[in-house]
């Protein structure tokens, strides 16, 4: 189950990098490496933190090769995935729900305070779009006031409260991820944001 999250969310992520690439009129080699990096860039800084080197997508191929599919897949059905105007949206969604949880229980294996696993989860969701946004000239989604981040953060707290609790692994993983899409999807269904110091 913890595979497959992780391989679920590198594919969001994926077209998600692709989808900003495209609106952004970037060439192939610019699309697949806005993907690449949306992809990996939040996982492959939480291994560099936690000393888990080689980085988890070098020592397994499978992410490249989920990558090339999710860009090229992303790519050839650009008309049909940009017709929806919350395509990007949801994508991103999806990704950072996923991997919130991938990257929290990556800090537990490290034996890491929870506080620190969840930071690590927030990371790890996070800090591929940091990286796309910056690439792409946008400012990062995490640093405005949509409830981004903190989506992460909630996820991660129901996940240490769920694992106090006699429910099965896969469970805890699966809701936690869902908590985060859902808190997601709703601040912006119904314009919840965080306080700002601007006018």
């Amino acid at each position: 189950m913890f595979y497959l999250i992780d391989i679920l969310g590198t594919i969001a992520f994926a077209i998600s990098g692709v989808l900003v690439a495209i609106n952004k009129k970037m060439d192939l080699f610019g699309i697949f490496i806005i993907a690449f990096v949306t992809a990996v860039g939040g996982g492959t800084l939480r291994d560099l933190l936690i000393g888990s080197t080689p980085v988890s997508w070098m020592q397994d191929m499978t992410f490249t090769y989920v990558i090339l599919a999710s860009a090229v897949f992303a790519i050839i059905f650009r008309r049909k995935i940009n017709y929806l105007r919350t395509s990007l949206f949801l994508f991103d969604t999806i990704g950072i729900g996923l991997y919130t949880v991938v990257g929290i229980e990556k800090g537990m294996h490290a034996e890491l305070h929870p506080i620190i696993c969840i930071a690590l989860g927030t990371m790890t969701a996070s800090f591929g779009g940091v990286i796309r946004d910056i690439l792409c000239n946008e400012i990062p989604v995490i640093f405005r006031k949509e409830i981004y981040a903190t989506a992460c953060i909630l996820g991660g707290l129901i996940y240490f409260l769920l694992s106090e609790l006699p429910i099965e692994n896969n469970f805890v993983f699966v809701i936690s991820g869902i908590v985060v899409i859902v808190v997601r999807l709703l601040a912006v269904k119904f314009k919840i944001a965080l306080p700002t110091i601007y006018k």
